[in-house]
């Protein structure tokens, strides 16, 4: 059986959480935080390696808090997403203060990945079924012709809303047979007092259904789209206009929808039902933290995850 990794992005600073490290708030029973339980979930699900990507300068919290303990039951490797860590000839604008999205964090780990992996996000409890389902994809999966064979888990909006405030979601088109034909990064989606679900475009607040598919990057990805990473990294630093270069991100799914559009590679779209939560804003840990509890009350978790 083909070997698979699971890489976390774990670089961030959540500004909307007020400058705390939101991925390491202790959250489940036990003092467990939420990548305890993507951890274990993809353990469960078959993944033989863990690829954290954090910066240099949390390394020792992040080795403190979970790191040692995840190093004593499956093997891990570190990758380091900095600001600075550009391709040669290019130069680090001088007010940047932000590393440079996704795209950027995926590449970081380049060296330590040379098997199928599939990447989620730190802060983010995606639910045993999404697992199961790209773990199974990566092992399976075979070559048609000349296109990439990924995957991605397709959330359904309305599981993945936050009661505290507009969220960014990849919005997808999916075909009739399951596969990913767009994805649009889409901010300010929230339910309204009436119950639609609503999303920021162009300036304008639109409807949108809340039965559609989402991108929560949670993505399954042979090794071959470093090399892509690689050099759609320059094209995105060549094609900054005056102005962007403090904020701009080189995300997956815009690297994805590329991708696409030139028909150099095809995503299955793997329906997840789970619900997802996450410490979005602050005032979503409590919800994070009964959502936890009731899972464990359940039976889905045991209390204590990794305690024999």
């Amino acid at each position: 059986m083909k070997k698979t990794a699971l890489v976390i992005m774990a670089a961030g600073i959540g500004s909307r959480f007020g400058g705390g490290i939101k991925q390491l708030e202790p959250v489940g029973p036990c003092g467990e935080i939420i990548m305890d339980y993507a951890i274990y979930d993809a353990i469960e699900a078959g993944f033989d390696k863990i690829v954290f990507i954090i910066r240099k300068d949390l390394e020792k919290d992040f080795k403190e808090i979970i790191g040692n303990r995840i190093e004593k039951l499956i093997p891990v490797s570190y990758a380091y997403q900095e600001k600075d860590d550009l391709p040669e000839g290019y130069a680090l604008p001088a007010d940047r203060t932000k590393p440079w999205g996704t795209g950027q964090a995926v590449l970081a780990a380049k060296k330590v990945i040379d098997v199928p992996f599939a990447v989620i996000n730190a802060d983010d409890y995606y639910g045993k079924e999404a697992f199961v389902k790209v773990h199974d994809f990566l092992v399976n999966h075979e070559q048609k012709g000349d296109s990439y064979q990924f995957c991605m888990a397709g959330f359904i909006l309305g599981n993945t809303l936050s009661e505290n405030g507009g969220v960014t979601r990849g919005i997808c088109q999916v075909s009739d047979d399951g596969y990913l034909m767009d994805v649009t990064e889409t901010g300010g989606i929230e339910r309204t007092p009436e119950g639609k679900v609503v999303c920021q475009r162009d300036g304008k607040t639109v409807e949108v259904s809340e039965n559609c598919h989402v991108s929560m990057n949670m993505w399954g990805f042979t090794p071959e789209i470093l090399l892509e990473l690689e050099d759609g990294f320059r094209e995105f630093l060549d094609g900054i206009r005056p102005g962007e270069e403090l904020k701009k991100e080189y995300l997956l799914p815009d690297v994805v929808g590329n991708l696409l559009k030139k028909k150099r590679a095809q995503v299955a779209v793997l329906e997840t039902r789970d619900k997802w939560f996450g410490v979005t804003y602050k005032e979503d840990k409590q919800s994070v933290v009964d959502s936890f509890k009731k899972l464990t009350d359940a039976g889905v978790y045991p209390a204590g995850l990794f305690e024999k």
